[in-house]
C-alpha cells in the first residue's frame, strides 16, 4: 500500500497529466520538447515536520517541484500559457481529494536556455508547496 506522500505525489501527477503539456515524473529532459510543452514533476522533499503529540502527529509542508519547458517562436505565450493552466489545476482542489490540508504553487522564476541550431527553451522550476499531516513520518 503507498504512503499518503506518494499518493499525494501521483494526485498530483494525475492532475498534471490532465493539462495539454506532457507530464513526466522524475525523468530527464527528453532531446525534443512536445509543442504543447513539456512538465517533470520532482518528489522534492518533505522537510522537517513540525510534530504534536497524543496523539502524534507528524504535519509537513512538503516541497515538490514541476520544471515546465516549452520551445518555439512563441515560447513567451506558451510558457505563460503553460504556468496558468498550471496554477488553474492546483486551485480547483487544493486539498488533492481531501488528501492533503493544501496545495499551493510558488511563482515561477523563468530562464531562457539557448539550444545550439534549434529554438531556445523558455523554463522554469515551479515550487509546490504540500501542507499534510501523517501519523508516522514513513507510512
Amino acid at each position: 500500500m503507498p504512503t499518503l506522500r506518494e499518493t499525494i505525489l501521483a494526485t498530483l501527477h494525475a492532475r498534471l497529466s490532465a493539462l495539454p503539456a506532457t507530464a513526466l515524473r522524475g525523468d530527464v529532459l527528453p532531446e525534443r520538447v512536445p509543442p504543447d510543452g513539456i512538465l517533470i514533476l520532482r518528489d522534492g522533499a518533505p522537510g522537517e515536520p513540525e510534530v504534536t503529540l497524543s496523539p502524534v502527529a507528524y504535519h509537513y509542508q512538503h516541497r515538490a517541484e514541476i520544471e515546465a519547458v516549452v520551445q518555439g517562436a512563441d515560447r513567451d505565450a506558451g510558457f505563460d500559457a503553460l504556468c496558468a493552466s498550471i496554477g488553474t489545476a492546483i486551485a480547483a482542489d487544493r486539498t488533492l481529494g481531501g488528501l492533503c490540508d493544501w496545495a499551493e504553487a510558488e511563482a515561477p522564476r523563468p530562464v531562457d536556455l539557448p539550444v545550439e541550431g534549434a529554438a531556445s527553451l523558455k523554463a522554469a522550476v515551479i515550487p509546490v508547496i504540500l501542507h499534510y499531516t501523517t501519523a508516522d513520518p514513513l507510512a
